[in-house]
């Protein structure tokens, strides 16, 4: 007599592993037994095990059976026990072999006690897990000992570390369809997270105060895009969110009992087009109100750089992560951040910019290039369930009008990027555009005009939000200082005190 049959006849051990062609397959039949008995004596039990196995997680594949069948019962309300479920399994082959109907008698008898069925519910679950990465070490061994040249051996590591991800994710959040009162639930819990919470946000602050009341701050699973044309910041902006962001970042208990992210967060940020050293010295330059361009060159006074210094030295722990590998492919990007959330943590990602980007080279056409990697942006949002920020260059045609404020239809291959963004928001400096519409110097009328307009734009920026899906759309006026690159809550008049004229 087999382990297996022996086991069926009731003596089994408390856990065995089967050898077959791969090696050893971990399981414990004991388990599986007393765990279906118990819910065939207490149908109660079910719920208390529900959210933790299912039927892909029995080794033997009549014990699944079983369950999937008890379950199906106790979920139209209707008893699941030996007697209501013979009929439905006395035809099974397997239950046939084991004895027929009397081996759900037989499983009743054994039961484990109530107090005990989470934990072997648990037990299950695990076993089936090590079964996985078995087979999937498996499959990573079988596909590397095919040598093909569209399989190299770089896509290989991204598939396999994505589907590990996949594997370590699982069990952690339940899916498929929820009843209505789960979803409500849920948001009441967020609502009520953003009323406990510094500033009422039901997301990552910005640091921004108009932004935040605009946005709710940066929401899980959200793909955010923010648009501008060169010079008009959208890369300071992103570093100044990036930065307050981790500057925020506090540990400690959650409403669940569970350690993690209470305030802030930790941040992960592709740099495609600039060097980590150079934003570096960016959120240098705001932090010690050294300008950049002082910096870059070294041209600071002992106070400056002293100033500088300890700046450095106090952001040596911002948990604020800078990748600037260049022409990264979306996997790789989707594939590092993964492995950053799963050794650091990860709160919100930034990428800068989303047309620096490669696809997976699949496709001849940059339009269906771009919304594949706009669909893996929004992807990652939902798997690593984070806020992610992507840059994103506009056409030309905002020259050509007369009015440069920004629109939708200026986003660079807009289709897609419009349609799979939860958030689209432009920057826009119109002193930029002002400054050159400087008149001649003998055009003296035009020139005080042109000195008025200046004045009233001067440090004044505006971030559009030209989509929301979750919000009004609109605009926010931002201070910006363009010496230390940063943006800043803009004081309104009514705000303003006599000798106040800063930030």
């Amino acid at each position: 007599m087999n382990d297996i049959a022996a086991l069926r006849a009731g003596t089994p051990p408390a856990e065995i592993k089967q050898e077959d062609e791969g090696g050893t397959l971990p399981h414990s039949i004991e388990a599986e037994q007393q765990l279906l008995g118990a819910i065939l004596t207490n149908n109660d039990i079910f719920d208390r095990v529900a959210s933790i196995i299912g039927p892909e997680h029995f080794f033997d594949p009549v014990h699944a059976a079983i369950y999937e069948t008890a379950a199906a019962r106790i979920t139209k309300n209707a008893l699941a026990s030996p007697v209501t479920l013979k009929s439905f399994l006395e035809d099974h082959e397997g239950l046939k072999e084991l004895g027929g109907p009397a081996y759900l008698v037989r499983l009743a008898g054994h039961a484990v006690s109530s107090y005990a069925v989470r934990d072997y519910a648990q037990m299950i679950y695990d076993l089936a897990i090590r079964r996985q990465l078995i087979s999937l070490g498996h499959d990573i061994a079988d596909r590397a000992g095919r040598v093909e040249v569209q399989d190299g051996p770089k896509e290989q590591i991204v598939e396999a570390e994505q589907a590990l991800y996949k594997l370590a994710e699982q069990g952690q959040a339940e899916s498929g369809f929820q009843s209505f009162l789960k979803a409500v639930t849920d948001a009441v819990n967020v609502a009520n997270a953003a009323y406990q919470r510094d500033g009422g946000l039901a997301g990552v602050s910005t640091g921004l105060t108009d932004l935040d009341r605009k946005l709710g701050g940066l929401h899980r699973s959200d793909l955010l895009i923010l648009a501008g044309r060169p010079s008009m910041g959208k890369t300071s902006l992103a570093t100044n969110i990036a930065f307050n962001i981790a500057k925020a970042y506090r540990k400690g208990t959650l409403p669940d009992g569970t350690e993690g992210t209470v305030n802030g967060g930790i941040v992960g940020f592709y740099s495609l087009e600039m060097s980590a050293e150079q934003l570096a010295a960016r959120i240098l330059s705001e932090a010690s109100e050294v300008p950049s361009e002082q910096i870059r060159r070294g041209d600071m006074t002992e106070a400056e750089f002293r100033r500088f210094v300890e700046a450095a030295k106090a952001l040596e722990a911002c948990p604020l992560y800078i990748d600037d590998t260049p022409a990264l492919p979306i996997s790789q990007l989707a594939a590092r951040a993964r492995r950053l959330k799963r050794t650091y943590g990860l709160d919100a990602l930034f990428v800068d910019y989303l047309q620096l980007i490669k696809g997976t080279g699949r496709n001849d056409n940059r339009v269906n290039e771009i919304s594949e990697i706009s669909q893996g942006l929004k992807a990652i949002a939902k798997e690593l369930d984070i806020p992610v920020v992507a840059l994103s260059q506009l056409s030309r045609q905002v020259e050509s009008r007369d009015d440069k404020r920004p629109q939708l239809s200026d986003l660079r291959e807009s289709g897609s990027i419009e349609q799979d963004a939860d958030v689209v928001m432009f920057v826009f400096r119109e002193e930029y555009y002002k400054e050159r519409e400087k008149p001649g110097d003998h055009e003296m009328e035009k020139m005080a005009t042109w000195q008025d307009e200046m004045e009233r734009l001067h440090g004044k920026a505006e971030v559009i939000i030209g989509k929301q899906r979750h919000g009004p759309i609109g605009s926010v006026d931002l201070s910006f200082e363009g010496r230390f690159t940063r943006f800043g809550n803009l004081v309104k008049p009514w705000q303003q005190q006599p000798g106040n004229e800063g930030f």
